[in-house]
């Protein structure tokens, strides 16, 4: 697959818009309910509408490249929080197995943001146009 080689750079861009966009996305779910028929979490609700501003926060961030490495450093610790507290820790038991315990998504996110935290934003970013990628 040496043919994407060349690529490298705009690949890892587009990875952070998606990784971003995706994140941003369960941001607006808790807040707003977008998309139609998802209820908005309420004022104040534990961890779910801290981690709703954490999402839209740092995902819209991390979707334009501005802050990328800080943003996807936190975006991976909530994460790795929300697969832990989420679906590892429950009132039914410990389950480390992802399949088993619904965590496959936080647990694939919390490395996926790991990742982007170490490699930067790529050159479609606002950290690239500011000469700080």
């Amino acid at each position: 697959m040496d043919f994407l080689t060349p690529y490298r750079p705009q690949i890892l861009s587009i990875f952070r818009i998606v990784t971003g966009l995706l994140l941003f996305h369960y941001g607006t779910s808790i807040f707003f309910g977008i998309p139609a028929g998802m209820p908005a979490m309420a004022f104040l609700q534990w961890p779910g509408w801290y981690s709703g501003i954490i999402e839209l926060v740092f995902g819209f961030l991390l979707l334009i490249g501005l802050f990328s490495k800080f943003s996807a450093f936190i975006l991976s610790g909530l994460c790795a929080f929300a697969f832990f507290l989420g679906h590892v820790f429950t009132a039914k038991g410990f389950n480390i197995i992802p399949l088993q315990n619904g965590g496959a998504t936080a647990a694939l996110f919390c490395f996926a943001c790991l990742y982007l935290a170490a490699a930067g934003p790529g050159p479609w970013s606002v950290d690239a146009a500011r000469g700080k990628a």
